[in-house]
């Protein structure tokens, strides 16, 4: 199952090209919003499922083309990431020490959205094309043999990064993550039932019409299991927190004003499309990370970082 939110928030299913809206079958559900009513639905899904089901099953839905899909989760409680996840196509020996980040949930944005570049003395801003891990139900010390569980779905997720921005010498991940617009979202929370196997799902991202980034979840240095493992042991997750697990970095390369953004990962629908701005209309080279080294290095000197 598909589950999505759209036009004001309202909860539905995708269901091929067409949304139907469940928003009949979930209304005793809690929802103060968008964020709140997807929250509870996940939490109570084992409960729901049959009337979502039903629901869906009998009615063809409005077409895809004619509604706004919205991020599936607009403002998760936590939104965790992993930092150097992967193993960058065996050009790492080891899988690198365990990290994460928290990232700002006002952060999150949708489908059709604009991804906007600050005023921060960035040497270039990159995308990350993540999957995310939807957690189910309250968890804490989960063991990796646990994990699946736990996992109620995944989703399409974009971790948007400023690079180099480094506050008194250090690297700050506050700096270069969490600004507004940094967590692209969706548009489909696609449940675990329906993902065979987490660690063989196809990504991709496309910059203004050119691949990027192509690469198997297979390269994760530590499995999703694994990753839950680590963040449940560290902060308590609970229904609609989502956790992103990495990225190959293979590939990453500059967005700048008036580029268009899309991701996808293979069986979980449309595609998540974006838009940038710029008001600084700054641009740089188009090359990717692997051949950026030297331009990084004399930007960061005209602007003494």
């Amino acid at each position: 199952m598909k589950l999505v939110l759209f036009n004001d928030f309202t909860p539905g299913v995708l269901k091929g090209d067409s949304v139907v809206d469940i928003s009949g079958v979930v209304s005793d559900v809690p929802h103060i919003d968008g964020q709140t009513w997807m929250s509870g639905i996940i939490e109570g899904f084992d409960g729901l499922r049959g009337a979502i089901e039903s629901a869906a099953a009998g009615s063809d839905g409005t077409p895809v083309g004619n509604v706004r899909l919205r991020a599936p989760l607009p403002e998760p409680r936590r939104l965790v990431c992993m930092a150097g996840n992967y193993m960058e196509n065996a050009s790492r020996a080891l899988v690198g020490d365990r990290d994460a980040f928290l990232k700002s949930p006002s952060g999150v944005i949708g489908d059709g959205d604009t991804v906007v570049l600050p005023d921060c003395p960035a040497p270039h801003f990159h995308h990350e094309a993540e999957l995310g891990v939807v957690i189910g139900k309250t968890a804490s010390r989960v063991c990796a043999e646990d994990a699946a569980a736990n996992i109620f779905g995944y989703v399409q997720f974009i971790d948007v990064s400023a690079r180099g921005v480094d506050p008194n010498g250090n690297s700050s991940f506050f700096w270069g993550k969490s600004w507004d617009t940094f967590a692209p979202m969706g548009p489909a929370i696609v449940t675990a039932d329906e993902v065979a196997d987490p660690q063989n799902l196809d990504i991709k991202l496309w910059i203004s019409g050119d691949i990027r980034q192509d690469l198997n979840t297979s390269d994760m240095g530590r499995s999703v299991y694994e990753v839950v493992e680590f963040v449940s042991w560290i902060t308590t997750v609970k229904a609609g927190d989502v956790i992103s697990t990495g990225t190959n970095h293979v590939g990453l390369g500059p967005i700048q004003d008036g580029d268009t953004i899309e991701m996808e990962i293979g069986g979980f629908g449309p595609r998540l499309r974006l838009n940038v701005k710029d008001d600084w209309k700054r641009t740089w080279p188009r090359e990717p990370l692997s051949r950026m080294t030297a331009f990084e290095s004399t930007v960061r000197a005209k602007v003494g970082r």
